[in-house]
């Protein structure tokens, strides 16, 4: 299946990786902002900071390549009507995977981030690297076939992969437990799993998928996609599943750290006789947290949960918790007001003169990691966040 629009033979999604650059992130972005309304050459011109020809030139370009259509004219102020630009949203797509410790959940979204599609499946992470690489490029080529028949269908096996097949697709992002050194996509000792440790997850998956690949902790990567849909310029996103993180976004971009390990949330000690955890340490929130949570103890988790985001709050003066995870979702009321009475309490002692810093659910449920995963591939073409 060709995506109407692609230019000299070259696919869609090829087109959006050659076309990364500085100034047409920005005309993209704003592209993206504008909708279905569309939005001038002259808007674009004010809005980048562009000349009107730096920015005729970047939208005939994309235009050309299929990304950028006319969306009718704007009514005269005197001369001639402006034409209005849309962002043509079928014209790239990239499949997000949350590889979770015993489930795996993957969505397949276009450029505007909406999910075409959405497979899941139970996943075994002590089977071996082996094995769970083969599940992720299974689950992956299978949700493309289900959108793109045509593409997947066709070939044979001295050809293209699947997913190579598929003009519009940019990549494939997948979000996992880490920690994990994002920049070289390799794993290290993930908690409960330390055969991991030194693991080239990135490399593997490109070689059995053949196409880019991106690789981050899952909180970054669910952190990226709601800083993306506008959750805000400074938030934490505190992940409770089957283990528990943080994604942290400063001034609108994910921080991952000099060795990108930020993040590591869950391994704070709070206890210094506690129980044991998964990691080696003891006292840590994470196991704190799960073991609440094993008991029943659910206000007792979200108390616990509270003391780590209050530190949170008090060590980075951040704007906004959000909470998610499948822990999270079954008793996501209890969640808030548990963690909502920490902060407050914290910021009466304190003497704050504002209002606490508000905890709310994160939107986008149990696929919010995978939607963000998605934006790995697909965030820096708009120049959000840097793959």
């Amino acid at each position: 299946m060709r995506v109407a629009g692609t230019a000299g033979g070259r696919s869609a999604g090829a087109n959006l990786l050659a076309l990364r650059s500085h100034n047409t992130a920005l005309v993209l972005d704003l592209l993206r902002r504008a909708g279905t309304e569309g939005i001038s050459r002259q808007e674009l011109a004010e809005g980048t900071g562009l000349t009107p020809q730096a920015v005729s030139k970047i939208t005939a370009r994309l235009r050309e390549r299929g990304l950028a259509a006319e969306a009718g004219r704007r009514a005269s102020t005197g001369g001639k009507p402006p034409t209005v630009l849309r962002l043509v949203p079928e014209a790239g797509h990239a499949v997000g995977v949350h590889a979770d410790r015993d489930e795996l959940r993957a969505v397949l979204v276009d450029l505007n981030g909406t999910v075409a599609a959405e497979r899941r499946a139970p996943l075994d992470f002590a089977a071996g690297a082996e094995a769970v690489v083969e599940r992720v490029a299974a689950e992956a080529e299978a949700l493309a076939a289900e959108v793109f028949p045509a593409a997947a269908a066709h070939g044979d096996a001295d050809g293209p992969a699947p997913l190579a097949r598929v003009d519009s697709l940019v990549g494939v992002g997948v979000a996992l437990p880490g920690p994990l050194d994002h920049t070289r996509g390799v794993l290290h000792r993930v908690t409960g799993f330390p055969e991991w440790d030194g693991f080239a997850l990135r490399d593997a998956l490109v070689r059995r998928l053949g196409v880019p690949v991106a690789v981050d902790k899952d909180t970054n990567a669910a952190a990226l996609g709601l800083a993306v849909a506008g959750a805000g310029d400074s938030f934490v996103y505190l992940h409770l599943g089957t283990g528990l993180g943080a994604g942290l976004v400063i001034g609108g971009s994910v921080h991952r750290g000099a060795r990108t390990g930020a993040g590591e949330f869950g391994h704070q000690v709070i206890q210094l006789d506690g129980p044991p955890c998964g990691c080696g340490d003891r006292g840590c929130l994470e196991a704190l947290c799960l073991a609440a949570v094993a008991h029943g103890r659910t206000a007792e988790a979200a108390r616990v949960l509270g003391t780590g985001a209050a530190n949170l709050v008090a060590l980075l003066d951040i704007d906004l918790v959000l909470l998610g995870g499948r822990t999270v979702a079954a008793a996501a009321e209890e969640f808030v007001a548990g963690v909502s009475a920490v902060l407050a309490a914290r910021a009466r002692r304190e003497g704050l003169r504002q209002e606490a810093v508000p905890v709310r659910t994160a939107p986008g449920g149990g696929r919010a990691v995978a939607e963000g995963a998605a934006q790995l591939l697909l965030g820096p073409v708009f120049g959000r966040g840097d793959g």
